[in-house]
Order: C-alpha cells, then sequence, then structure tokens
C-alpha cells in the first residue's frame, strides 16, 4: 500500500499538522487503525501532564499489605 502525507487537524490546539507516509506506515506495522488527533507538540504535551501512569498502578498495587506480585 502506498501512502502520501496528509494534513490533519490538531483536536487541542487547531493547528494544521502533517501526517507523514512514513508516520502512517509505522502505524500501520504497529496495527493502529486510527489517525493521530494531536499534533506532535500536544501529544507530548500530554503524555508529560499524565506522568508514567501504567507504573504509578504497578507501584501502588505492589505496595498494598496482602497483595503479592506476580513474578515473570
Amino acid at each position: 500500500m502506498s501512502f502520501q502525507d496528509k494534513s490533519l487537524t490538531c483536536a487541542d490546539c487547531g493547528t494544521s499538522f502533517t501526517f507523514s507516509a512514513n508516520e502512517q506506515e509505522f502505524y500501520q506495522s504497529k496495527g493502529y487503525t486510527n489517525e493521530p488527533k494531536r499534533c506532535p507538540s500536544c501529544r507530548q504535551t500530554r503524555k508529560a501532564e499524565r506522568g508514567n501512569t501504567a507504573f504509578q498502578l504497578r507501584r501502588t498495587q505492589a505496595d498494598v499489605p496482602g497483595k503479592m506480585r506476580s513474578v515473570r
């Protein structure tokens, strides 16, 4: 499948950004079916605001007395 650059509009700030052919190919290789909704700048800001919640959740669950962590 041949990809071409697309111009998308950011859902947060409303600016236009390019969803490049290389990015589209990468998204497809990862199995992603949706196009990005946010520009790279807003994605980075949102990621920083969220922090590493998956790590925080695992740590919180491991710190609860009586909870056993599974060992792989």
